[in-house]
């Protein structure tokens, strides 16, 4: 992540149940109430995918908190909101969503270095139970073998 990107929230359990084929960023259609809710951090990620309805693509299930200070007509939490890609952009997704057992999840969303709320979404395709255990066994192989470099020096 670059210096300029101010992280808002990240998925972090998108990378353990899914096994990532592909990444792209994106932007999303946003309310002004829900930008400032962006600006306090209350994103949830967890649990949101994207799907398609009549040509576009929409972000489900992810919570953003109403914002303090708005009014009576704040957002609702958990609308669906439209991500902003070109049409060449949308038709090949389609295209590699329709495979078999492949999905289309956010990773992460941060502002950009111009202030813009970005999405880093990622086709995945489900990890099954034995993949799990071995990169649980990899990261722990890993962390030992770091720390045996760590004290020999």
């Amino acid at each position: 992540m670059a210096e300029s990107q101010k992280l808002i929230a990240q998925n972090k359990k998108a990378r353990y149940d899914y096994e990532v084929i592909e990444t792209l960023e994106t932007g999303i259609s946003l309310l002004g109430s829900e930008v400032k809710s962006c600006r306090q951090g209350g994103v949830n990620l967890k649990d949101s995918y994207a799907r398609f309805d009549g040509g576009e693509i929409y972000l489900l299930e992810t919570h953003i908190s109403p914002y303090s200070h708005a009014n009576r007509f704040n957002h609702d939490p958990l609308r669906k909101r439209k991500l902003l890609l070109h049409r060449g952009e949308i038709k090949k997704l389609y295209g590699k969503i329709r495979e078999k057992g492949q999905s289309f999840v956010p990773l992460r969303m941060y502002f950009n270095q111009r202030g813009k709320v970005k999405v880093e979404m990622a086709l995945v395709h489900g990890k099954k139970h034995h993949d799990r255990r071995e990169d649980i066994k990899k990261r722990d192989m890993r962390r030992e073998t770091e720390q045996a470099l760590k004290q020999r020096r």
